[in-house]
């Protein structure tokens, strides 16, 4: 079985390509997170959504409320769900520079129609294109 399925966030986040996901976060970026912060280093890395139980310094103490929501319904991932998809998932612009938040549910459509493993093996290039394509108005992402 592919490790990378345990590191997908029932949102549809590929925790496995986060850069503060333990395996990808750096010195550097630890030091920054630290310093901008205030987060104790030993706090920054990050085992993915799924493994933390949704808990994590950026998170609210009570956890992610999507991946409870998820919990409660019995389903694995948010396009399991017959409520899919809900305000839990609306896009929003305020951090989306930032953050990869406004992915989900394209990523939560792609794996309903293509499936996990598919969706897997492209994710990296969707996160990528997600924060270096230009928009262009009435067609999308442009193509390079």
């Amino acid at each position: 079985m592919d490790s990378r399925k345990a590191l997908v966030a029932a949102c549809g986040l590929d925790c496995f390509n986060c850069e503060i996901y333990e395996g990808n976060l750096t010195d550097e970026l630890a030091e920054l997170i630290h310093e901008k912060m205030g987060v104790p280093k030993q706090e920054i890395p990050c085992k993915g959504c799924s493994q933390q139980d949704g808990k994590h310094y950026h998170l609210p103490p009570e956890g992610c409320a999507t991946l409870n929501c998820v919990k409660a319904k019995g389903v694995e991932l948010c396009c399991d769900c017959d409520d899919f998809p809900c305000a839990l998932l609306a896009p929003v612009a305020d951090g989306a520079a930032m953050y990869p938040h406004n992915m989900k549910v394209y990523n939560l459509c792609r794996i309903k129609k293509f499936g996990l493993d598919q969706w897997i093996e492209e994710a990296g290039q969707i996160r990528e294109r997600y924060f270096t394509a230009q928009f262009i108005v009435g067609r999308g992402q442009a193509q390079s």
